[in-house]
């Protein structure tokens, strides 16, 4: 974990682990992201520009905010080429610059300006980010954030003093943010964290006051062979938000699945949550229009009825029980997309449950009305199954990973045909391949 934190190196973590800090909305703790950057920049911010007031011939002589922020800047940049610079990592980096250089020309460190000055500026970058969860959650978190902690700082409003006003920011900030994010994510990754405000509450915390700067101590030791001291600190403090994973995973519930949203609901979603951070006046709270709507077309998203893998090594059939694999082994990675887009939390063996049991080589599955007339999906699933199935019927769509020499008038997609159309969608409206969808690369 503490590698992992410090360069990126993910190879040590366990499946185990993974899977807790997954299932418990913890996962970003892994991944250099932004709350590694700030939160490093910030510790170091700050110790140099305590250390250096408590100079007085320095704090009366120099800018010691301004040094503070190049200090910060020159350890995050450090820090950038140690991890590797992922995209990740890349996208922090620059949020956390542009804030420090906000701070080195006299302007508002935290402002929606900074957020869309490093929007703009990773996206010149790597215009592609736009479409990936990692851009969109990061800017999705820092500007509710933003927005949230501005209009609380313009009506001069106080949760207290002292640890009160702290520990409110800690759970505010983990709320705003765990709202701001979870669309997103359920919308990529088909998963919701039940508990992941908990887990953030116990955890998050412990990143800042802890574990990061225990590694800036351990790095600022190991010239001397002192590391151990900052690492035995780090992983205290790990151990404890790994236990934390685990005893929120373990919970009963702690995980929800959800069918993936269709293609406008993200962008209506970014469309409202804009409009209500950047309008003025209230005007704002039309955003909650695009919403609402959002929400109500991802209530109402469909499955297509049939899935088929590239190669016609799997099908998969949407039934009242959830979807219906062909095998229980093998396509692997397509079964586990298929299931996980259509929030369903079983793994290949059970869906092969649902199939009709004892039908060989040779499985069938009546569909429903497909193209307008009913059809029966027919899967042959070897040669020796293809050699002894000779003749179908005209409703039937027959899917083999061989090729078929058949007579009737079925509709036919064996080796052959797959190989020019990949992959296939089958729905009411009648079939999509791949191919068809992909274009011609």
């Amino acid at each position: 974990f503490a590698a992992a934190v410090t360069t990126g190196d993910r190879s040590g973590v366990s499946q185990d682990a993974l899977n807790a800090l997954r299932a418990s909305n913890l996962a970003h703790l892994l991944a250099i992201s932004g709350l590694h950057m700030g939160l490093l920049a910030g510790f170091v911010f700050a110790a140099t520009r305590v250390g250096l007031s408590l100079v007085p011939v320095l704090a009366l002589r120099i800018p010691v905010r301004k040094i503070a922020a190049l200090c910060a800047l020159l350890a995050a940049t450090v820090y950038l080429i140690l991890s590797g610079g992922n995209v990740a990592t890349e996208r922090a980096f620059v949020m956390t610059a542009v804030m420090l250089c906000a701070v080195l020309v006299d302007r508002r460190a935290f402002s929606l300006r900074a957020v869309a000055m490093a929007a703009l500026i990773v996206l010149a970058l790597r215009p592609e980010s736009l479409l990936g969860p990692g851009f969109q959650m990061s800017f999705a978190a820092t500007a509710a954030l933003v927005a949230v902690f501005g209009a609380l700082r313009d009506a001069n409003f106080s949760f207290g003093s002292g640890w009160v006003n702290a520990i409110t920011g800690v759970v505010l900030s983990s709320l705003v943010a765990g709202l701001a994010t979870a669309p997103v994510a359920a919308a990529h990754f088909n998963i919701l964290s039940h508990y992941g405000l908990l887990a953030n509450l116990l955890s998050v915390p412990l990143m800042g006051v802890i574990v990061i700067p225990a590694a800036v101590l351990a790095v600022c030791l190991a010239p001397f062979g002192g590391e151990v001291i900052g690492l035995t600190v780090m992983g205290a403090a790990l151990n404890w938000i790994l236990g934390v994973a685990h005893w929120v995973a373990a919970l009963p519930g702690a995980r929800g699945f959800v069918v993936s949203p269709g293609a406008a609901v993200l962008p209506l979603l970014a469309l409202g949550a804009i409009w209500l951070i950047l309008w003025q006046g209230r005007a704002r709270f039309a955003g909650a229009v695009p919403m609402l709507l959002a929400f109500w077309l991802w209530s109402g998203a469909e499955r297509p009825a049939v899935l088929v893998a590239d190669g016609g090594g799997l099908v998969g059939v949407l039934t009242e029980q959830g979807r219906a694999l062909s095998k229980p082994r093998g396509a692997g990675f397509a079964a586990g997309v298929w299931l996980e887009n259509d929030g369903d939390g079983v793994d290949q063996q059970q869906a092969a449950l649902r199939w009709p049991a004892g039908q060989g080589g040779i499985r069938n599955m009546p569909l429903g009305v497909i193209g307008q007339k009913e059809r029966q999906i027919v899967h042959v699933t070897g040669k020796r199954a293809a050699s002894s199935f000779a003749r179908c019927t005209g409703d039937q769509i027959v899917i083999a990973p061989v090729r078929l020499d058949l007579t009737g008038p079925c509709e036919v997609y064996d080796l052959t045909r797959l190989d020019r159309t990949g992959s296939l969608s089958i729905t009411s409206a009648g079939i999509v391949s791949a191919r068809k969808l992909a274009g011609n690369r």
